[in-house]
């Protein structure tokens, strides 16, 4: 299988098995909770109480756009880069209430 065709099948079955039915749930899972829970390059953990408080603190809105625009060891998007903004404040949201 060519290259090109081999991308456009990894691409539809990214989109099928994740795109659209992607919640906040399976974002974390796949795309944050590996890092935060390590603590990859400083990702505060969950739990971390003082931590999640100083970010929360500008706002979940504010939350959503580091994840957007990324923030030091984090890329952009969180390495989510086909999430949509509701999907990624859904993944917040999931961080903030463990």
């Amino acid at each position: 299988m060519g290259k090109l065709v081999q991308g456009i099948a990894c691409g539809l079955l990214v989109a099928v098995s994740f795109g659209a039915q992607a919640d906040g749930q399976a974002v974390y899972d796949k795309h944050c909770k590996g890092c935060h829970v390590a603590g990859v390059g400083n990702a505060p953990k969950p739990g971390d109480k003082a931590e999640w408080d100083k970010r929360s603190a500008a706002g979940i809105d504010a939350m959503v756009q580091t994840v957007i625009q990324g923030k030091g060891a984090m890329p952009k998007g969180g390495t989510c880069t086909d999430c949509d903004e509701a999907t990624i404040r859904e993944a917040v949201e999931v961080l903030l209430a463990q």
